[in-house]
């Protein structure tokens, strides 16, 4: 994909959402790691049903040690993996307050040594919370980026390394969230939404399907 054929579909997805966001529903760094790490193999929907009870009555790194690990996997039990996530918080809760003065840090290398903090968890607090333009990538990610040819690589890290390289600056800092959007709703897996996608055009998807009032039309092929 060239260069100028990247910029537009960046442009075009500005254009229709010029401030992108998680869906995950958060008030603070603090709170944002908590909901990504318990959105691992679970939805967002899924993970903010749980915050939003959980939040008001512990989202410090003291609160919710204070919750103790039986109580926070009690507050959490209707996320997936619930009880695994509730220790690794509670230990990432020890080291921040050990170590980092109960606020998260902003750098990758104290991130990632976070109990169930990997590189896509930390890309993502990264970006949301510090405003780093990095690129977690995750299931939809590597998918969009396979299929439209954007960034193709075998491994996530080697389409997270090509869409750094390849990404216009000014739009390294919501890519991540525009690319997420389009592959949860949008560039499906299972049966993408190529006549509803607004760079389908753009797109060098060789299965593409095409918009419906292109079908049949001899003088406009898909």
């Amino acid at each position: 994909m060239n260069p100028a054929k990247r910029r537009e579909i960046f442009s075009r997805l500005r254009a229709a959402n010029p401030h992108p966001t998680t869906e995950l529903e958060y008030s603070t760094p603090f709170e944002l790691l908590v909901a990504v790490t318990l959105s691992a193999q679970s939805t967002d929907k899924g993970v903010n049903l749980a915050t939003r009870k959980l939040f008001p009555r512990a989202n410090t790194p003291g609160a919710i040690l204070a919750l103790g690990e039986a109580g926070l996997a009690d507050a959490i039990k209707t996320i997936g993996l619930y009880k695994s996530k509730a220790r690794h918080i509670i230990a990432a809760c020890k080291m921040l307050i050990d170590l980092h003065g109960s606020q998260v840090p902003a750098e990758r290398a104290a991130l990632e040594a976070l109990p169930g903090v990997g590189r896509k968890t930390a890309n993502v607090i990264l970006n949301t919370a510090f405003g780093q333009p990095t690129m977690a990538v995750d299931t939809h990610i590597f998918r969009v980026a396979n299929r439209t040819g954007l960034a193709p690589g075998k491994t996530v890290l080697e389409v997270e390394k090509r869409l750094l390289k390849t990404i216009p600056q000014e739009f390294r800092i919501d890519a991540h969230h525009w690319l997420i959007l389009l592959g949860r709703y949008v560039c499906q897996a299972r049966k993408p939404k190529c006549g509803e996608c607004i760079i389908s055009d753009l797109c060098e998807y060789k299965d593409k399907i095409a918009p419906l009032h292109l079908a049949g039309d001899p003088a406009k092929p898909a």
